[in-house]
């Protein structure tokens, strides 16, 4: 996720069980969810190395991503749960404390929470795991490209109007506060995204 281990870079259950001090066992069910995000590839007897992250790729995750979440938003305030708002603050006030202590992994892993959480009163579960990969992969080719060190509480800070317009109920401004949040992300935004204002 952070860009340490080069595409190509092969991981072996035996030195992972033993550089973590677990067995193998848990290495292997590490691997397969990883498989599942698509972090790493596992070819049978030629292993398990890091798999690639191309900006090809992320061009289109990015879009998948736009088109699931910003249908999902619409869905989701026609009928919000009643705790929808208080879950988008508390993650939202986690995400600042990740920020603060200059915690990008956990940072990332929150802000696939809120996502998620925003998405989960759509009522497309099918669509939360399509959803999940192109979150994890966007943060994935974002992290691992930035050239110089980034601003954490901005990053988190970018939820505020998601959370403002969902509170408000006001259905036009949480789907644009959302598409312009997706499509402001990476700096190739205006080529996947050029109606979009950065």
């Amino acid at each position: 996720m952070l860009g340490v281990l080069p595409a190509g870079a092969a991981l072996t259950e035996l030195d992972l069980a033993a550089y973590f001090s677990c067995s193998q066992g848990t290495v292997r069910e590490a691997l397969l969810q990883l498989q599942e995000e698509g972090l790493v590839r596992r070819q049978g007897h030629r292993g398990t190395q890091v798999s690639e992250c191309t900006e090809a790729e992320a061009v289109e995750m990015f879009r998948v991503r736009q088109q699931i979440e910003c249908s999902g938003i619409v869905r989701a305030l026609q009928m919000p749960t009643r705790t929808l708002i208080a879950d988008l603050k508390a993650l939202f006030d986690k995400m600042l404390e990740a920020a603060a202590s200059g915690d990008e992994l956990e940072l990332a892993s929150l802000d696939r929470d809120f996502h998620r959480r925003l998405f989960q009163d759509a009522q497309l579960p099918a669509l939360d795991p399509i959803l999940h990969r192109c979150l994890v992969h966007n943060h994935r080719f974002k992290i691992s490209r930035s050239i110089s060190p980034r601003d954490l509480v901005a990053t988190a800070k970018r939820h505020a109007s998601i959370i403002d317009a969902v509170e408000a109920g006001d259905v036009g401004k949480a789907s644009e506060a959302l598409r312009h949040h997706i499509a402001t992300i990476v700096d190739l935004g205006p080529s996947v995204f050029p109606d979009e204002r950065q």
